[in-house]
């Protein structure tokens, strides 16, 4: 059976661990407690058999002299038996009922600590719940709001396309000529009523929305809202807006045009009066969704550490009154923990009951299981099969790789005299592959290590429980890509030793099959992992125009450190995709001018990538750091262009050039790394060069790390030293270089999520904050 105190501390709110009772120090105090009555009993228990001695003799003499065979047996009781020190205050009082304080100084301390702990657990208790509370009020207003205004586009659109079919099939109207046809004054009559129509119509709905509005609580100062009858939309009055952020292009296209339309606006209103329609009321809609989920999991958090602290308090009681056989100050603590607020309110439940059927009525189309998968979404049970499957790739990866070197060697490719076109190819192909698995493998090794920690990083990425990776999940990913190119290779040269023509189109095919594996639209291989996958590379690609989040940037430091993969892509794609591999040497690709030009280009772009979002957040965010981090990426893009241009022309200037940009850059990245991305050298620290708060026990770890990540930013001096080896020996080098700096980046992500996560423990942040779409604008 488990005991209580490691399931309580499997159990705690990473987040919120702080706000617990700290049941480790109450147990500890129970244990001194328990050492000082075992050294009293000690004490006394001497006394005890030396007064029983003399009790024994003198009854003897007493009693016609000498000691009888039963005085062991009288003095072996008289030590266990039970001690009861009552004094005159307890003699007085009687059985009053009132409390006695301990006399212990021990006994005294739990208690005083204990009651140090429920204050503190009932505070924090009653701030969430405040917080929550006003929380539920506000997004429960925002759902009546947004129901009312769906509700009165639904009639008004309704009423529109009414009209519009009565004017299409009305009869003509008196006024009409003889012969039958409608005169140009008809005409200009009738669609004079039209716009008449029109305008008392959307003022009629206009009115509407402002008393719905007004129903739940939105107040109005200025005009009245009016149709804009050529956009054919709603407008709102200048008091109201639906707040959507530009998250993305498309939003910021948005709230641009729908600035400029203010602002060229002919009818004197507030330029910050906003329209509501279709396309915004949707992303509203979404917006509140959100709202409800994050709010239920906090609600559910906040239950969770009610009772927790209730049963941890219970616990330890039963604890102290077995140690301290203090019943009655016991039962009154009991008492008090019982009558706390924590313990007693209920406004958490109900509000989560409302909050639920809310969702289910309006999100959930009244499906119960369709309700539960959003707001309380659970990762799926990992099974043995997922296992199973990673020992079979990963031996039959090996098993293969041993194969494939006894065919090279036998055939002699990898000779000096060998086919120096299937060198080019096979490495390249192997090294995309390759370093692909061992991101994996190490991003795998990252969420074993974040999970033994209790770093919760689905919320630090924002990510789904129920469709999140697990490390089995990446272990499985790394050992099917190596198993699968491993096999391709061997056929290939299975086929070339064979003497079967265009054996490079294998590897070709290969390519082609991962990236359709990419794309596929099917739920086969994590359909969600590579869906979430694409949509983060689409927002580092396009940046700045979209927002910044956490797994964004998370994924543009990867990409820094996979310049070497996308080199290697770059050949693929060139050889394959231009037909090089079936007219032209494979010199074609590496010796054209707008390869080398594309070089360059393809060695800044992960760079300026991530320069572009450290500017995105600063616009945002207003902070400095951002502008420093900036600058970081800057500075390395300028090293890599120096470091080509001196592979280009290696003179000595150009040598002196590379030593100067790069031992620049690798400060500022060392600083970076450590002070600001793994927050160590904190001022005044207890720790030695690191900071206060350390997850791992062992601060010879983070010493070793440090050293790590400073020598392997150095790969870069490889480049200035002058080496004679093959080429193969160059490959091999290059290859392992590539290799080291994917694993530094898989031991910086365990750092980088350890301070991310005590920043946000020290906030207690556990759950996200929507922003809400229905605000009310500053009036003067």
């Amino acid at each position: 059976m488990v005991k209580f105190s490691r399931e309580y501390e499997a159990s705690i709110i990473p987040e919120w661990k702080g706000a617990f009772v700290d049941y480790k120090c109450l147990k500890k105090l129970i244990k001194k407690i328990k050492l000082g009555r075992r050294d009293a009993d000690d004490s006394n228990g001497d006394c005890s058999l030396e007064e029983a001695a003399l009790a024994a003799g003198v009854e003897s003499v007493g009693y016609g002299g000498g000691f009888s065979v039963l005085d062991p047996v009288h003095a072996l009781a008289s030590r266990f038996a039970p001690r009861v020190h009552v004094s005159s205050e307890d003699e007085e009082s009687g059985d009053s009922g009132e409390l006695v304080p301990p006399t212990d100084k021990h006994e005294r301390e739990f208690l005083e600590k204990a009651d140090e702990e429920l204050e503190k657990v009932n505070s924090f208790y009653a701030t969430k719940e405040a917080e929550l509370l006003g929380r539920g009020e506000a997004i429960i207003d925002q759902l009546r709001i947004l129901a009312d205004v769906k509700r009165i586009l639904a009639d008004h659109a309704a009423t529109r396309r009414a009209r519009r079919t009565l004017s299409a099939v009305a009869p003509s109207s008196p006024a009409l000529s003889g012969s039958g046809l409608a005169t140009p004054q008809s005409m200009s009559d009738g669609s004079v009523e039209l716009q008449q129509a029109q305008m008392t119509e959307g003022a009629a709905v206009a009115d509407e929305v402002m008393a719905a509005l007004e129903r739940n609580g939105v107040s109005f100062v200025g005009l009245p809202g009016k149709k804009d009858s050529k956009a054919g939309r709603l407008q709102l009055p200048a008091t109201v807006r639906i707040d959507i952020p530009a998250s993305n292009p498309g939003r910021a296209a948005l709230k641009v045009w729908e600035e400029l339309v203010n602002v060229l606006r002919k009818d004197g209103a507030d330029p910050a009066a906003a329209f509501v329609h279709r396309k915004k009321v949707q992303h509203a809609e979404k917006n509140i969704r959100d709202a409800f989920m994050a709010l239920y999991r906090g609600l559910e958090l906040l239950k969770k550490f009610s009772s927790l602290n209730v049963k941890a308090f219970t616990k330890i009681l039963k604890k102290f009154v077995k140690v301290s056989g203090q019943q009655q100050a016991t039962d009154l603590f009991s008492q008090k923990v019982k009558g706390s607020s924590f313990s007693t309110s209920d406004k958490v439940l109900q509000l989560s009951d409302e909050v639920e059927s809310l969702f289910l009525k309006h999100f959930a189309g009244n499906d119960k299981m369709v309700a539960m998968k959003y707001l309380n979404p659970k990762q799926p049970k990992s099974t043995h099969m997922i296992t199973f499957l990673v020992g079979l790739f990963t031996g039959t990866f090996v098993s293969l790789f041993i194969i494939y070197t006894i065919m090279a060697h036998a055939s002699g490719i990898f000779a000096s005299v060998g086919d120096t076109a299937y060198h080019e190819v096979v490495y390249h192909v192997f090294s995309i592959f390759a370093l692909i698995s061992l991101h994996c493998f190490l991003y795998g090794c990252n969420l074993f290590m974040w999970k033994s920690t209790r770093i919760n990083q689905n919320f630090i990425f924002d990510f789904v429980p129920n469709t999140a990776l697990t490390h089995r999940d990446a272990f499985l990913m790394s050992a099917f890509i190596m198993c699968t190119v491993v096999t391709v290779l061997v056929i290939n040269l299975f086929l070339i030793n064979a003497g079967v023509p265009y054996t490079n189109a294998v590897p070709g095919a290969l390519i082609v099959l991962s990236a359709g594996l990419l794309f596929c639209p099917f739920n086969v291989f994590y359909r969600s992992t590579r869906y979430c996958f694409m949509r983060i590379m689409r927002k580092i690609v396009f940046s700045p125009f979209y927002k910044v989040v956490m797994a964004d940037f998370f994924m543009a430091d990867q990409l820094t450190s996979q310049i070497p993969l996308l080199r290697h892509t770059e050949f693929v794609a060139c050889y394959f995709m231009a037909g090089s591999f079936r007219a032209y040497p494979y010199e074609t690709c590496t010796k054209n001018q707008q390869y080398k030009h594309l070089a360059y280009v393809i060695s800044f772009l992960p760079y300026y990538w991530r320069a572009m979002q450290c500017l995105r957040r600063y616009l945002e965010e207003h902070d400095v750091n951002q502008l420093a981090n900036a600058g970081k990426y800057v500075s390395a893009m300028v090293a890599a262009a120096v470091r080509l241009q001196y592979k280009a022309t290696p003179t000595p200037f150009w040598v002196w050039m590379v030593l100067i940009t790069s031992t620049g850059t690798t400060v500022y990245q060392l600083y970076w790394d450590f002070v600001k991305d793994w927050g160590f050298f904190t001022p005044k620290s207890k720790n030695l060069w690191l900071r206060d708060d350390l997850i791992l026990k062992n601060k010879f770890t983070y010493y070793v790390s440090m050293m790590l990540n400073l020598v392997l930013r150095l790969s870069w001096t490889k480049s200035v030293m002058k080496i004679s080896i093959t080429k193969n020996e160059t490959r091999l080098l290059d290859f392992s270089r590539a290799s080291l700096e994917i694993i530094r980046r898989g031991h910086w992500n365990f750092y980088r999520l350890e301070n991310e996560h005590l920043n946000n423990v020290g906030k207690f942040r556990a759950v996200k904050t929507v922003p809400l779409p229905f605000c009310e604008l500053e009036t003067d």
